[in-house]
């Protein structure tokens, strides 16, 4: 008579499964508990950031494409993501901990729209990197004195209306004057904004959603993992 043996819900791989579950279905609180238990069982922190959320990013951004996913879903799964990745980046062990990318980000001047770029901003910080938001209605010398201070990687800029999108190439034209051109990425995005319209103004990369603009970003600064 054989004895079958209960299946394992400790491995490194239930728990990046059982992660991405609850990142997917949106649920922060679950995530966060996973990623509790996780560090609790020494289960690598490394690991289940990489495949865990990162692999549940992916599968959240092919829902979204499909339009399976919809913006609610989207700002779910990204508080869910920024759950665990909270609870599993202080189980980092020091000599894996590295120095987040800085992004900062805001809507260009004359526009007082938020929402897109708010989520934006959310699916950064999930994504690791280190972000600061600098609003609505910022003007060209206040993204490039924030950038400065802050030591950005990438300046994202944000317009949902045809008459604002201007300041963007208003901005990258100030940053060329300045000859601070090659020391910032610029990111673009927003309902008119194109990809032809990106290259045209020359700027680095275009996300046409927040899921693209999340994968630009590591793109631009070459970030694996």
């Amino acid at each position: 008579m054989s004895t079958q043996q209960p299946t394992s819900v400790g491995t490194a791989q239930d728990f990046a499964k059982r992660l991405q579950g609850a990142i997917v279905s949106g649920d922060a609180a679950q995530a966060r508990k996973i990623a509790e238990e996780a560090v609790q069982k020494g289960i690598d922190p490394l690991m289940l950031i990489k495949c865990g959320i990162g692999e549940s990013a992916s599968e959240v951004g092919r829902r979204f494409d499909t339009g399976e996913f919809f913006l609610p879903d989207l700002v779910m799964a990204g508080d869910a993501m920024l759950a665990a990745t909270e609870v599993l980046e202080t189980a980092l062990p020091q000599d894996k901990v590295q120095d987040k990318k800085v992004v900062v980000i805001g809507t260009v001047e004359s526009d007082l729209h938020t929402i897109g770029k708010n989520i934006v901003a959310m699916m950064l910080r999930a994504s690791g990197f280190s972000v600061y938001d600098l609003g609505y209605d910022v003007k060209s010398n206040v993204f490039i004195t924030r950038a400065k201070d802050l030591k950005a990687d990438i300046i994202a800029v944000s317009s949902l209306l045809t008459t604002t999108m201007p300041y963007m190439r208003e901005l990258i034209d100030d940053l060329q004057a300045m000859k601070l051109r090659e020391r910032f990425k610029v990111l673009v995005g927003g309902g008119p904004v194109t990809a032809e319209f990106a290259a045209e103004i020359g700027a680095d990369g275009y996300g046409k959603d927040a899921v693209a603009a999340v994968q630009v970003a590591r793109d631009l600064l070459h970030l694996v993992g």
